[in-house]
């Protein structure tokens, strides 16, 4: 993003990103608590965002996106038994879409992830950019977050796979499919926007007034 914050504390509509996903996990009625994975220098500043509540912990990160989920996942609650993992990048995650992930998680599956269909037609590009073919999309999703598991699932699919395994796993679901686990799709619905440039900010801004978020 070039702003030399974190991504998470970038000020959306007034407020930083990390808030929105925040408020949304708390408001979905499914959430005890909640734990936040952020920058080891920051660890203060993210404290002082959320504010003082004892649902909310705050630990830092590891090297990979797969390492600082293992770090938030060894400070839950040693009762809980579903975790939702999310990314604070996606500000417009409604309380609704957190809800209907959690309960995607039934006992028949490892787990169940936000994701829309793939719309786009799907070319392969060669040498050049020249199209080398146009491939089926037919089946194919974009996987989002939140992501829910069984909390024994996601530690057991953990402990069964080597650390470049885990290092090279660009989401939750990667790590369960590689250990032969299952997980359901749940159609996001509405955008689920990942803010990625800095033009993403002005977007979700206007899609947060749309969507009457406060």
């Amino acid at each position: 993003m070039g702003s030399g914050l974190p991504k998470a504390l970038l000020p959306v509509a007034g407020r930083p990103m990390l808030a929105w996903s925040v408020d949304a996990a708390m408001a979905s009625g499914v959430v005890d608590e909640i734990v936040v994975v952020a920058p080891a220098g920051r660890l203060r500043d993210v404290e002082v965002v959320l504010g003082a509540d004892e649902t909310l912990i705050v630990v830092p990160g590891g090297e990979t996106r797969a390492h600082s989920v293992a770090a938030g996942l060894s400070a839950i609650s040693v009762a809980a038994e579903v975790v939702l993992v999310h990314d604070a990048a996606r500000p417009l995650a409604s309380a609704e879409l957190f809800r209907a992930v959690y309960e995607a998680v039934t006992p028949h599956v490892d787990g169940a992830i936000a994701a829309a269909p793939l719309a786009d037609t799907l070319k392969r590009g060669g040498a050049a950019g020249i199209i080398e073919e146009t491939l089926d999309r037919s089946g194919l999703w974009l996987a989002q977050t939140p992501q829910g598991f069984h909390v024994k699932s996601l530690r057991s699919a953990y402990a069964l796979l080597t650390d470049d395994e885990v290092a090279d796993a660009t989401d939750c679901a990667s790590i369960i499919e590689r250990t032969q686990g299952s997980v359901v799709l749940v159609a996001s619905g509405a955008s689920n926007l990942k803010v990625t440039l800095p033009s993403d900010v002005s977007l979700a801004e206007y899609l947060l007034s749309v969507a009457g978020r406060p």
